[in-house]
């Protein structure tokens, strides 16, 4: 056996460029991965991935030629069905044996063990290791089944009557170990070592692969191709800062931007080029130019300094022309026609105020259970002013901004560009003279976006975007659209997030439940009762959020489990019971707060909180009595002042009398008096440890 590099390369027409990195990824590791499952490789052995526009491939190093043999036990069959009564081998036992090309001269090796209901037969065999040709088209054809594929599409062979379904027509199969083909065929094709490169920049065609090592190299030089996905992102991603810097400008967008990937999997070796339009188009709002360019022809736009949108973009091309002009001025003439649409989208928009498109909104179906647009803004408008009034922000505005919030869903730039929803709302707000306040709020309306969006600008934003938010999720869960494992259509788990994001990092005021319960008014009778689910979806996406931050699991148990309703709260109670887990009676505190959590869980019925010192009978109680009595109230009062830090400090001197009590002290007296006097005197420090955080999570 010889250890070599393999290649496998599938050369196929152009792929979908919005899934080529995930089937590229997913053909490399699928075919790597079974290959080590067959031990024809290491799980260590260097692996790379190829994925271009027309090539899924892999390279894997340390390759054997056949798997080494290996030594396994084969389960038989219960003793008793394979060996009769006088010890001698069954029919049944024979036949089996047969078929695994064995004879009864193996019987008396065979060793018996239990199986956990009977005894059974094991036989030791030796199996072959497989063949590379056995194990690479096994591995090939598993991973052809494992694609990603969007759409399968049928097409006929050369024979003229065999029809193969994949993603696309594929052309050519490489299969080498070293310098050597492996024997194997996939989709009608038969290995071998030809390719084929760029359409227009490579030198040979087809070109030959003599060696697996070669194949980057040559694939590269002599077909002009960059086939490492990642590499072709990042050297056309140099070339584009490169060209933004030269013009002094910036690309829109971050290093995330998904039209990165994109345009990577439209081309097999970029070429970079400065493209401009003209600056009458400029008027339009940069938003709607940018995503015109972006999504309808993959350009890349550029900013000034200042943020703002210029007149130059940039063209990742596919071929390199001595002379780029004529590439450039295609470019140009194909990205006119679309600035011209948005420009006449947006002077037509503003023929109409947004006030007057609000009726139309009756017309538009928002859910079939839930009505129609028109009957959310007018809940919605219900909801905003009742939070307005708690926050003592403007009503009116809050009430202008609610209301015309979903009139831009009529606009014609929207219909086109639903990625501009609020965006475009704020423009036309603007130009219908409603001033910057209510126009930003119609613009924030749907932030927080994302995870990491920006929140509202302004009060009012505040306001109308976490209504938004709550109209949504109470109605969905009211008539129980709740998501399931992966599927969030209304996409819940974000505005749960929203929601949260608002209320913790704007401080607000206002108690969740109270804020459900307001939220719920509006619907009467078109939803049930659902304020406690959606409770607990908010506080179970709140716990996540927070270990994400870098709060413990025992942190975030300790406070979420209180369901604190003000949520602004959340940050000072984990640091508090953070500072309270570092002092040296923490441990023993929360120990203890777990043994009296499970003590009045035990009691059956309504447990008295007063205690009465008469009853007081043992000496550690009466300690523990006149301790909580001084140590209690400037607890609470730090609670009340919002230092749940102080709080929690001042609960660590309980630890010596509460110590004390469970060493000396008989909880379940057999005096029914005695017993619910003590059971009253936990139940004062309960009450009194567990109000910040319920410190019985911190136990281990």
């Amino acid at each position: 056996m010889s250890n070599k590099n393999l290649l496998v390369e599938l050369f196929v027409e152009e792929l979908p460029p919005k899934a080529l990195k995930q089937l590229g990824d997913v053909f490399s590791s699928a075919i790597f991965e079974n290959l080590v499952r067959q031990g024809l490789t290491v799980g260590s052995a260097d692996v790379e991935s190829y994925a271009s526009p027309r090539r899924l491939g892999v390279l894997i190093g340390n390759v054997a030629s056949q798997a080494a043999d290996k030594s396994v036990q084969q389960k038989l069959m219960p003793v008793s069905v394979g060996m009769d009564a006088s010890g001698n081998a069954t029919p049944a036992l024979l036949k089996k044996l047969a078929s695994l090309g064995a004879d009864a001269s193996v019987v008396p090796t065979l060793q018996r063990q239990s199986d956990g209901k009977a005894d059974v037969l094991m036989l030791d065999l030796v199996v072959k290791g497989a063949t590379l040709a056995e194990g690479l088209q096994k591995a090939l054809d598993e991973a052809l089944a494992k694609l990603p594929i969007p759409k399968v599409m049928g097409y006929q062979l050369q024979d003229g009557w065999t029809t193969v379904n994949f993603v696309r027509p594929a052309h050519k199969l490489i299969a080498l170990h070293g310098e050597n083909v492996i024997d194997i065929s996939v989709l009608g094709l038969k290995a071998g070592r030809e390719t084929l490169g760029h359409r227009f920049e490579a030198k040979e065609s087809p070109i030959a692969i003599l060696e697996a090592n070669d194949y980057p190299k040559r694939i590269e030089e002599v077909g002009g191709v960059i086939p490492r996905f990642s590499l072709r992102k990042i050297a056309m991603q140099k070339a584009l800062f490169a060209a933004a810097q030269i013009e002094g400008l910036k690309l829109a967008g971050d290093e995330n931007d998904p039209l990165y990937d994109e345009v990577t999997a439209l081309v097999e070796n970029p070429n970079v080029l400065v493209g401009e339009f003209e600056e009458a188009f400029l008027a339009v709002p940069q938003e709607c130019l940018i995503l015109t360019m972006k999504a309808n022809q993959k350009y890349f736009p550029l900013l000034d300094s200042a943020g703002k949108l210029s007149n130059k973009f940039l063209i990742v091309s596919n071929i390199r022309p001595d002379d780029p002009s004529a590439v450039i001025e295609g470019n140009e003439r194909v990205v006119r026609p679309r600035l011209s649409d948005a420009k006449f989208f947006f002077d037509q928009d503003r023929k109409k105020t947004l006030e007057s498109r609000v009726d139309g909104l009756s017309r538009v179906v928002y859910h079939n259970k839930l009505g129609s647009q028109g009957e959310r803004v007018e809940r919605v408008r219900a909801i905003a002013r009742a939070i307005a009034e708690k926050l003592n922000v403007d009503v009116q505005q809050v009430d202008t901004a609610a209301r015309l919030a979903k009139a831009d869903l009529l606009t014609d730039m929207v219909g086109e560009f639903p990625e501009l929803q609020g965006i475009m709302g704020g423009y036309y707000a603007k130009h219908d003279g409603l001033g910057d306040v209510v126009a930003a709020a119609i613009e924030d309306h749907y932030k927080p976006r994302f995870a990491g969006d920006a929140l509202p600008r302004n009060d009012v934003g505040i306001a109308v975007a976490l209504t938004d938010k709550l109209e949504t999720l109470v109605g969905m869960f009211g008539i129980g659209q709740i998501p399931t494992g992966d599927k969030d259509p209304f996409a819940l788990r974000r505005h749960a997030l929203g929601v949260i994001r608002m209320l913790i990092e704007g401080n607000l005021p206002l108690p969740l439940a109270q804020l459900l319960k307001e939220a719920a008014k509006p619907f009467g009778d078109l939803i049930g009762e659902a304020s406690a689910a959606l409770s607990d979806f908010i506080f179970d996406r709140l716990a996540g959020n927070l270990r994400e931050q870098g709060y413990s699991a025992q942190e975030v148990d300790a406070v979420i489990s209180l369901r604190p309703q003000r949520l602004g709260d959340i940050a000072k109670r984990l640091a508090a019971v953070r500072a309270f887990s570092a002092l040296p009676e923490a441990s023993a505190l929360a120990a203890a707060n777990k043994r009296v959590g499970n003590i009045l869980k035990k009691v059956e019925g309504e447990i008295s909180t007063e205690v009465s010192d008469a009853l007081l009978k043992e000496t550690a109680e009466q300690a523990l009595s006149e301790a909580l009595s001084h140590i209690a109230p400037k607890a609470n009062a730090a609670f009340d002042a919002g230092d749940y830090s102080g709080s929690l400090q001042a609960l660590a001197a309980l630890r010596a009398p509460v110590d004390a009590f469970f060493e000396s002290v008989m909880v379940n007296a057999e005096d029914a008096a005695l017993r619910a006097n003590r059971l009253s005197l936990l139940r004062q420090l309960y009450g009194a440890m567990n109000r910040v955080a319920d410190l019985s999570k911190l136990s281990a």
